[in-house]
């Protein structure tokens, strides 16, 4: 036990000293530097690159939901929705995975402020059953859309559209929709609201036109009962959603229809799922390029020290020592360049999340900011094909050194 304690000091102590400077000007001679740099620098990529897709999954599904919730539940052809509680009791009751279900009355109006008016998608929500951006994305106010027995109602729209009017908290606006179905310009109502409260989700679409109201008063401004557009639903596991969406509309019959939200929008998780491929691809290749480096680096030391390996060989080293030498040189490259890139994209991503340097323009990306995702299993992901591959990287030379006539090495050396 205690001899082969002292082979392997003895190994550590000679890798470690082949990879400092032969004129001790440095921790690492430029080679070893260099081969460490291109490490760092590929797990730092990767890190950050998969950090950011993460990120921009993350926050696609999250704006989504706030908006959608992960599944809706309405009618063919548009058609409104009578007898909401008791669909809610049944749904609930036969599905256990649904967590939430909220129903909501959406329809097209205007706005109108003292210094602009806009066309708005108006929805009326239950502010005891709510799930939307309304209640969990409030950036100014507060959330406030209970009914009122007489006066003023409440209102929540998006920052954007009150940037475009011209609004702040407290003032008031004027909403128009046609009563009922009916397009008549005779049956058009108006109400006034006051701003309690302004939301945003980084989805310049839906904070720019989306307004909440409590469902009563979108009831009454549409003329349409007791009557709704549909549900808003939680499940407790995503991965069974699509599935519910086909179960609850047989279960409930014409004319119930569901639409998951990836159905409603696959053409942003398509292009997610499209960007994340080949950019794993292109940064995965950036390591293998990285570690290849490995094996140059490790040649030209095996080169530079032929005397001292054919000095070592000579005087009794077992050549499997030799291997564990070049190994464990080759190992700490890696170690030191995975650490390294590690710890730079952890800094990178942090002044990101903390100072927000790449704005985005939220109508082309859905959000305002880069997105980062800070996530443990792609560190520890990237930081073991890293470790692998300078793994196999060094195993190459390392074999080769071990290989060498000792007498040609003291030979040719000298």
């Amino acid at each position: 036990m205690q001899l082969r304690l002292k082979k392997f000091n003895v190994t550590d102590f000679i890798a470690v000293r082949h990879l400092t400077s032969r004129h001790n000007k440095g921790f690492v001679s430029f080679i070893t530097f260099i081969a460490i740099i291109g490490v760092t620098l590929g797990v730092a990529s990767l890190d950050i690159t998969l950090s950011i897709l993460g990120g921009f999954e993350k926050t696609i599904k999250e704006n989504v939901v706030s908006f959608t919730a992960h599944m809706q539940l309405f009618a063919f052809e548009n058609d409104l929705l009578p007898n909401q509680e008791r669909t809610i009791q049944k749904v609930i009751a036969r599905y256990p995975e649904v967590l939430e279900m909220a129903p909501y009355l959406s329809r097209e109006g205007m706005i109108r402020s003292k210094s602009d008016i806009d066309g708005i998608l108006i929805k009326g929500v239950d502010p005891n059953n709510d799930i939307s951006a309304a209640k969990h994305r409030l950036v100014e106010g507060v959330y406030d859309l209970e009914e009122r027995e007489s006066g003023v109602q409440q209102v929540i729209l998006g920052k954007r559209l009150a940037e475009k009017l011209n609004v702040q908290l407290h003032d008031r606006v004027l909403m128009y929709a046609l009563g009922g179905t009916s397009l008549s310009l005779s049956q058009t109502r108006i109400m006034q609201f006051e701003i309690c409260g302004v939301y945003e989700t980084g989805m310049a679409d839906y904070d720019g036109s989306v307004i909440y109201i409590n469902l009563r008063n979108a009831q009454r401004l549409f003329q349409v009962g007791k009557t709704v557009s549909g549900f808003d639903i939680l499940v407790s596991n995503i991965d069974s959603v699509t599935a519910l969406a086909q179960q609850i509309p047989e279960y409930l019959g014409y004319p119930y229809y569901a639409r998951t939200m990836f159905q409603q929008y696959r053409n942003l998780f398509a292009w997610v799922d499209l960007q994340r491929i080949p950019v794993m691809i292109i940064l995965a290749l950036i390591i293998i390029v990285a570690t290849v480096n490995i094996i140059g680096t490790l040649l030209m030391l095996i080169l530079g020290k032929s005397r001292e390996i054919g000095t070592l060989i000579a005087i009794g080293m077992v050549r499997k020592d030799i291997v564990r030498v070049f190994l464990k040189q080759g190992m700490l490259i890696g170690i030191v360049g995975t650490i390294l890139g590690n710890l730079i994209a952890l800094l990178l991503c942090w002044l990101e999340l903390r100072y927000r340097f790449f704005p985005l323009p939220s109508g082309i990306y859905f959000m305002t900011h880069v997105p980062i995702d800070l996530s443990v299993i792609n560190f520890l992901s990237v930081t073991v094909a890293a470790l692998g591959m300078s793994f196999i990287a060094s195993w190459i030379p390392s074999r080769l050194s071990a290989k060498m006539d000792p007498i040609k090495l003291i030979r040719f050396a000298s």
